[in-house]
């Protein structure tokens, strides 16, 4: 006999409703049925059941069974008697677990019936606690609203969240039942923080390292822009491979090659000058890849109700990156000397490749572990298409969508990066903080950007979640993005106390990170098979404009004031705001 149960997260003891109909008891059998009511396919349900009461006590049996077009659903009081009530719950709905379950045949005598606690586990739930027989379990534990209909539950309807079978006391370990998708997800989290613990390294090393070599000033430039020459190379071509050849391949191939460079900079540095901006370029063609080769791979791995999330996660691995870099150096170099840093932090993309062979596949097709539940929730219907052969560069470049990209990635790295690069100077120049100090301060934009783009995330994915289309969000969040950090630093300019001035300043980054939820979460909406091509494209504007937008400061510093430069920023805040609402969409343009 099949016997289902259906768990709440509330007490099973209800009140009798008004439309149900109590029978007196008869030979200590107590039956109640409702009124027959017809369901959502025209179906007619009746719901009856009969219990077998003991001399009213606490050791009251109950039997349950189960009829043609009847569902049986018993209930205890809770009352002091303990005496059976009924209830019609046609159309009850509630935020619920649901367990079913399919029991041996021998069993099909009297059940006992349970108290509250004995559904704290799953394993008291779905096995009877008097057989321990082994069942067929299908547990959903996703929060939803429910109809309890007279039919039962077709395994089509099985949601990608937990389908066990055999013995609930042989359930797989957490981390085994950890989604696939989030593994990939955190792969690239860890990857991006090695990518800014190595970039931001030369920052605090070149301290010590141009007093050993006799670096002039502008040696020192030179040595921190030849970085860029390398990153700006693979922008475009690195979305291409990973279009080509896969995610994976493309970025487990940057991650090795930049901490091969980075273990290898302390040696070129002493060998000469030419060597060290050849690897410094090195290691930027490495970094290079690193966007869009994580970008395509999140578009396969990713659905789209749990994008801004996963991408707000990922970016801020780099700001995490950041603050470990700017941490963890002046120890490592004042205890064991400005090479440590570089062999320290270059090793660490060892460990992290060899987890990534393991478990990180370019799609989901090619994981073979992945769980056919879960493989249906990413694609969500859809199939995946084969790799990319050619680039369809004049499709791309005619749609207005990319252009808005490619615009508003420029207009919000201008602002960005004069922040992130000119931040010690102002400190020190304006706020009068010395250098230890502007060094510590640095750290808290960057902690703000690392929270901020996982809110942003959350809410995007929250909006998305309740209807409002994929283009709206978009343009919220990528307006906070803009408007936030023009309001701030508009307020930087009028400020009298450093104190406001480095709020205004971690204001102004902190909502700078909600563009991690509008326009770099674009690229996978408006093409998701050419996702690392779309992020190349708007990345090298947005290089571009990192490069021109320093050296411009350093002039306008010379011929004006902080205030000029706070003013050209907003403006192109303003920009790309409107550029931004105008031209974009959410929806799918490049097929």
């Amino acid at each position: 006999m099949a016997m289902g149960a259906v768990l709440s997260s509330r007490t099973f003891a209800s009140p009798l409703s008004s439309s149900g109909k109590q029978h007196p008891p008869q030979n200590n059998k107590c039956t109640c049925s409702s009124p027959p009511t017809r369901d959502k396919f025209s179906r007619l349900t009746t719901r009856t059941t009969i219990f077998q009461v003991s001399n009213y006590s606490r050791s009251t049996s109950m039997e349950r069974f189960q009829l043609s077009a009847r569902f049986h659903q018993p209930v205890v009081d809770s009352s002091t008697n303990y005496l059976t009530r009924w209830f019609y719950n046609a159309n009850l709905k509630r935020r619920r677990i649901e367990c079913f379950l399919t029991s041996d045949p021998i069993n099909t005598g009297w059940l006992k019936p349970r108290r509250w606690d004995n559904f704290t586990s799953l394993d008291t739930a779905c096995v009877q606690p008097d057989y321990k027989i082994p069942v067929r379990t299908r547990a959903d534990c996703k929060a939803e609203q429910y109809e309890i209909t007279g039919s039962p539950l077709s395994p089509s309807d099985v949601p990608a969240e937990a389908v066990l079978i055999g013995d609930t006391n042989e359930i797989s370990p957490w981390w085994q039942q950890f989604p696939k998708r989030w593994t990939v997800v955190l792969l690239c989290f860890f990857s991006f923080l090695l990518c800014n613990m190595d970039r931001v390294n030369m920052s605090i090393a070149i301290l010590p390292m141009s007093s050993e070599f006799g670096w002039s000033p502008a040696t020192v430039g030179l040595i921190q822009s030849s970085f860029f020459w390398g990153y700006l190379l693979t922008q475009i071509l690195g979305g291409i491979w990973a279009d080509r050849f896969g995610g994976k391949v493309v970025l487990g191939f940057g991650v090795v090659w930049w901490s091969i460079a980075t273990v290898l900079t302390p040696l070129a540095a002493k060998i000469g000058l030419p060597f060290l901006l050849v690897m410094r370029a090195f290691m930027g063609i490495g970094e290079g890849v690193a966007m869009p080769a994580m970008n395509n791979i999140l578009s396969k791995w990713v659905p789209v109700s749990e994008r801004s999330r996963s991408l707000a996660l990922v970016y801020s691995g780099m700001y995490l990156g950041s603050v470990t870099g700017l941490a963890f150096s002046p120890l490592l170099i004042s205890r064991f000397g400005w090479p440590s840093v570089f062999y320290a932090f270059g090793s660490l993309g060892s460990v992290w490749f060899a987890l990534w062979q393991r478990k990180a596949h370019s799609s989901p097709s090619e994981d073979p572990e992945l769980s056919k539940a879960e493989k249906r929730y990413i694609l969500g219907g859809s199939t995946l298409k084969e790799p990319v052969t050619s680039i369809p560069w004049k499709l791309i470049l005619s749609k207005p969508p990319v252009w808005a990209l490619i615009v508003s990635h420029f207009c919000h790295n201008w602002g960005t990066f004069i922040l992130l690069t000119w931040m010690p100077t102002y400190y020190n120049q304006v706020l009068k903080f010395n250098l230890t100090e502007s060094g510590l301060l640095c750290v808290l934009p960057w902690l703000t950007m690392a929270i901020f783009a996982n809110i942003g995330g959350w809410i995007a994915d929250t909006l998305v979640g309740r209807g409002v289309s994929i283009t709206n969000v978009r343009k919220i969040m990528q307006s906070i993005g803009f408007l936030g950090p023009a309001l701030f630093l508009t307020l930087l300019s009028k400020v009298q106390t450093p104190a406001m001035a480095v709020l205004c300043m971690a204001c102004s980054q902190g909502s700078d990170a909600f563009s991690q939820s509008g326009l770099y979460s674009n690229h996978q909406d408006i093409g998701p098979r050419y996702a690392g091509v779309l992020l190349g494209l708007s990345n090298t504007a947005g290089v571009l404009a990192g490069v021109f937008g320093t050296a411009a400061t350093g002039y306008i510093l010379q011929k004006g004031s902080w205030d000029s430069v706070f003013q050209v920023a907003v403006v192109l805040y303003i920009v790309g705001t409107v550029v931004w609402n105008v031209f974009s969409t959410g929806e799918k343009v490049l097929e």
